[in-house]
């Protein structure tokens, strides 16, 4: 008797790879979708489920659908994908850089001219000779 050709296990492993690799190349690309990876958690665990599906087809019915060893194998490297792209996603890109040039309490802030809300350039000298006193706030964090 000829086995039949298991699906699932091909179209989940094309989901998860769809997942792994269209955040970079494309999800990136819109704010929706670039702050959290709503996206691409659905391509994983949809192609999750048709994995699974196609290694119970394939365990529990041997006799009639493939899919024993490249389940098995397509499975693995599909978790270790997702737990890469979690890995980096979730941890790595959350990582705020060190503050050690970060400018201090009390410490003097260099000159500098930045452009105000219509464009023009705005210095640190001219504040301060108009004012006694500037406020500067310093965000930590990097874009």
């Amino acid at each position: 008797m000829k086995r039949k050709w298991n699906w699932p296990i091909w179209v989940g492993f094309v989901l998860i790879l769809a997942g792994f690799f269209s955040y970079t190349f494309f999800f990136a690309r819109f704010p929706i979708t670039r702050d959290f990876p709503w996206a691409n958690l659905i391509l994983f665990c949809v192609g999750g489920i048709l994995l699974l599906v196609g290694l119970f087809r394939a365990f529990g019915r041997p006799q009639v659908y493939r899919g024993k060893i490249f389940g098995a194998t397509f499975t693995i490297f599909s978790a270790l994908m997702v737990g890469f792209f979690c890995y980096v996603f979730f941890y790595v890109l959350r990582e705020v850089p060190p503050s050690m040039g970060a400018p201090r309490v009390g410490q003097k802030a260099p000159e500098f001219t930045l452009p105000d809300q219509n464009e023009k350039p705005v210095a640190l000298a001219d504040l301060l000779s108009s004012s006694e006193a500037v406020a500067l706030i310093f965000y930590r964090g990097f874009w």
